[in-house]
């Protein structure tokens, strides 16, 4: 049986500010974003009911932001006019501002292609 770390459990919000679990304790009905989104669901606007905490390597913290299951919302669907948006952006992304030329991959933001910056044709 794994270890619980009682330094996370407050159940009601007293020592962190909303409720709070330690990892994999967190109470049925309660989902992190992660989990919504296996669901197909997403929070839709919801607050952050809960969160879970966890020791890190490092002596850090890790932290997970619960949100309601009841609350959630159906994720948005893929429309012909998102998929559209996104070609247009990436290929931005692709253009040299210098001479126009469309790459395959996405240029550094501000910058132009290395034949540009060279100074012409190589």
């Amino acid at each position: 049986m794994p270890r619980i770390s009682k330094r996370f459990l407050d159940p009601e919000g007293e020592r962190f500010g909303i409720p709070t679990y330690p990892w994999r304790m967190a109470p049925e009905g309660l989902a992190t974003r992660r989990q919504l989104a296996t669901a197909g669901l997403r929070p839709g606007g919801a607050p952050v009911v809960a969160q879970i905490m966890w020791p890190r390597n490092r002596g850090g913290v890790g932290v997970a932001y619960l949100y309601d299951q009841a609350a959630a919302v159906p994720k948005r669907a893929f429309s012909a006019g998102l998929a559209r948006s996104v070609a247009a952006m990436l290929r931005a992304r692709s253009t040299c501002s210098g001479c126009g030329v469309v790459y395959e991959f996405c240029l550094p933001a501000g910058q132009d292609c290395w034949r540009c910056k060279s100074g012409g044709e190589s």
